[in-house]
């Protein structure tokens, strides 16, 4: 029993900051959570450090959850009602489902919207459909961002061909397996440096300042779910926008977000947006933040932290796996995708670009688009389709959740289609089976006015959670 005992340092190292909020949450556990392991324990306490406002109700965790609660201030709302539906245009219609459209026709319906738009990946998510781009006026929606701030791809394109993939198997793969770190509150085992640490943004909030600490602690690491670092073979286009010569390359790709410090962002100003901003329950979720309010200012200081958090991220996890292959990258391309920016149309308007799940594609600019384990992605370039809010999809998109996934598809199935593809699979579970997710190929079709194909990743060796 006793290595299941919780201790304060253990909840330290998931943000548990006040001494109130420990020994509550090792009372509670010792109490009426004896059974579970150390591990279980810890991640129901971070499920209420994330969301304390599901468990304000709850039988055990409501004084728990009151903690993170407490210092949301709940006078001063306001009521709003939707209006009629500004309307948004569909990419791939065939390839979205009705909810995700009723979802999104409900953000449309917003006060503050002003334009939308649906890519062909999209699915239901929380507040927008993942796959959304929702532009507003001078207000901010946490949960049209996501809890995920900052959710990127990168790619790092290396001058060496197929062969040294062959001829170096072994290297790449302990290179995975010893340069990155996976899960839900998954911490480095030693700090490692970045610019990102030493913002001065970060002393500017007390919510910032208590992060700081996880941060550290979590920078270069990946989350769960369909987060991934994997090598592959990319294979340029003649007069490619990267302006490296046609041909073949050997290619890391990754893909995580802000981890827990961008997710504690998002849930906090979420609830101060509920709390401020009160919308019907349908559309609860899509509560805003005006920019010209403290909170809103605050929110767009601490999202923006956690975009360069993102990067930051990305950016040790290719530097420390290329110096353990010994290479070094010709071309790197980037890009988030769970995002708001600040964006002037054409017609001199600024409005806020909210991209949940969904990739900028101004004219020009340079972005990824993956697919599966299995199947190849997509380099490209953006048209600058003002109909998408200069955007592309993230990706194939779900078509399958994760519970019907585990239900349905076999790992043994999995690993023979891999198998036969010539691509190893270190980590991962049968939730991101490559047929849990739509066709790439109707997604790219569904999107050429949108994007121009400038390369494409096949997918060699890929390392996900376990």
């Amino acid at each position: 029993m006793s290595k299941s005992r919780i201790k304060g340092k253990d909840l330290k190292k998931i943000n548990y900051q006040s001494d109130r909020a420990k020994s509550l949450a090792i009372a509670i556990m010792a109490k009426h959570y004896k059974h579970l392991s150390k591990a279980e324990k810890l991640k129901i306490l971070e499920d209420v450090l994330l969301n304390p406002e599901d468990y304000l109700g709850h039988r055990f965790l409501a004084p728990v959850a009151e903690q993170f609660t407490a210092v949301v201030v709940k006078e001063n709302y306001r009521e709003y009602k939707l209006n009629e539906s500004t309307g948004f245009r569909v990419f791939g219609k065939p390839f979205v489902d009705q909810n995700t459209l009723n979802q999104m026709d409900v953000a449309s319906q917003l006060p503050i919207a002003v334009k939308a738009a649906i890519m062909p990946d999209a699915h239901v998510g929380y507040g927008l459909p993942i796959g959304g781009v929702l532009a507003t006026d001078n207000a901010v929606i946490p949960y049209g961002v996501g809890l995920d701030i900052g959710c990127r791809m990168s790619l790092s394109i290396y001058d060496v061909k197929e062969d040294f993939l062959k001829r170096n198997q072994y290297l790449m793969k302990t290179a995975l397996k010893e340069c990155t770190h996976f899960g839900i509150g998954k911490m480095q085992d030693t700090i490692e440096e970045h610019e990102v640490l030493e913002r001065s943004a970060f002393q500017e909030l007390s919510l910032l300042r208590q992060l700081h600490g996880k941060a550290k602690g979590q920078l270069g690491t990946s989350g769960s779910g369909n987060h991934f670092v994997e090598f592959g073979i990319v294979e340029l286009e003649v007069d490619n926008c990267l302006g490296v010569p046609k041909g073949q390359y050997l290619g890391l790709l990754a893909h995580s977000g802000s981890r827990g410090f961008g997710a504690t962002i998002a849930n906090y100003y979420t609830r101060v947006a509920i709390d401020t901003c009160r919308l019907p329950q349908g559309a609860k979720h899509l509560a805003w933040l005006d920019l010209n309010s403290e909170a809103g200012q605050e929110y767009w200081l601490s999202m923006n932290l956690a975009g360069d958090y993102a990067k930051a991220c990305h950016d040790v996890i290719h530097r420390k796996i290329a110096k353990a292959i010994g290479l070094k990258a010709v071309a790197k391309v980037e890009n988030h995708h769970n995002f708001a920016w600040k964006e002037t149309q054409l017609d001199g308007q600024e409005l806020i670009v909210h991209r949940k799940g969904a990739t900028p594609a101004k004219l020009g600019q340079m972005g990824i688009i993956p697919a599966t384990m299995l199947h190849p992605g997509y380099i490209v370039s953006g048209k600058g389709n003002e109909g998408s809010l200069n955007s592309a999809s993230h990706g194939a998109g779900r078509k399958m959740s994760r519970k019907k996934a585990k239900e349905t598809l076999t790992r043994s199935e999995m690993n023979k289609q891999l198998k036969a593809a010539g691509i190893t699979l270190i980590g991962g579970g049968v939730d991101e089976s490559p047929w849990a997710y739509k066709n790439i190929e109707d997604v790219m079709k569904s999107q050429k006015d949108l994007v121009k194909i400038e390369g494409m990743f096949y997918p060699k060796i890929v390392k996900m959670n376990k």
